[in-house]
């Protein structure tokens, strides 16, 4: 172009198209830099928020590792609790202070150590088995104790049950043995008291008394033993003094003094006795009690009033 035949204001014209081309190209230029440098603050914040993102993960899982160590730790102690057995309760606390150790392990582990971490977790898994194997094995247990202790209890009310039965059958024989001995006690009937005076004959008045004549039978009895007795014949006075023949007999844990005393035999049947004692004092009036002894036994007793 020759622009020595355009005119000056053609020249400005052109001038002003050329810059304002220029000026575009600039602009777009600038816009375009400024576009690429907001792009790459962009994905910068975002790379930087995803990386935050991941710490806290990380952190929530190191802190969710804490805490299934320290409830491990802790079940190990209520297992403890729960048991009788020593060598049990031994290993259990191995256990309780291994998952404690491995707790304080991880307590001191940052939580960008991703290798450190991952043994952890490993090593948390093996604490969970180790811990389930345990639990397995006390539930075992408690199940046999309390089969025994089921059984004892079961064993228990049988021996109580025997021990109430063995003590009626002992009651029920302490009370057939009672009956028995009371059975077979001999028993003195028809006890008589005669006085007799010194023609033997049947005196009126207690003063004229030179002897005293006690008779009486002594009944049938089969259930009594067989074999020789001695009887004892005990004549009280008025005055409560006993017509001492001379010994005395036991009675109750204490010694009887009796007036008279016979031997027989017995062999089951009816037998009449006759016992005689010499007076040889004054015998005042009044009521005479004889009672007669046998076996440790008194077997009939009779009052005898006399003038």
């Amino acid at each position: 172009m020759d622009f020595r035949n355009l005119s000056k204001s053609n020249i400005v014209a052109i001038a002003a198209a050329l810059l304002a081309v220029v000026l575009g190209v600039l602009g777009f230029i600038i816009w375009n830099q400024q576009s690429a440098i907001s792009e790459k603050e962009a994905v910068s914040e975002k790379q930087q928020q995803e990386l935050k993102d991941m710490e806290e993960l990380v952190e929530m899982n190191k802190l969710d590792l804490e805490n299934q160590f320290e409830q491990f730790t802790a079940q190990y102690g209520e297992i403890i609790t729960s048991i009788n057995n020593d060598s049990l309760i031994a290993q259990l606390t191995r256990e309780q202070m291994r998952t404690q150790k491995l707790l304080e392990e991880l307590k001191n582990v940052k939580a960008t150590d991703a290798k450190e971490i991952t043994r952890l977790k490993k090593e948390l898994e093996t604490v969970r088995a180790v811990l389930r194997s345990y639990i397995r094995q006390v539930d075992s247990l408690n199940q046999v104790n309390r089969t025994l202790v089921a059984q004892n209890d079961e064993m228990k009310g049988r021996l109580e049950e025997s021990n109430r039965v063995n003590q009626g059958l002992q009651e029920e024989k302490q009370k057939l043995t009672e009956r028995v001995t009371i059975a077979a006690q001999l028993d003195a009937t028809g006890i008589a008291m005669t006085i007799l005076n010194k023609r033997n004959k049947v005196a009126k008045k207690i003063k004229d008394c030179k002897t005293i004549q006690v008779g009486f039978n002594i009944s049938r009895n089969v259930t009594a033993e067989n074999g020789q007795r001695t009887l004892y014949v005990r004549i009280q006075t008025p005055s409560g003094e006993v017509l001492n023949g001379g010994g005395t007999f036991p009675y109750e844990n204490r010694q009887l003094e009796y007036s008279m005393k016979k031997m027989i035999e017995y062999a089951g049947e009816e037998v009449a006795v006759l016992t005689y004692w010499q007076v040889g004092e004054f015998l005042e009036a009044g009521e005479y009690r004889v009672s007669i002894f046998t076996d440790g036994n008194m077997i009939g007793s009779k009052t005898f009033s006399f003038k």
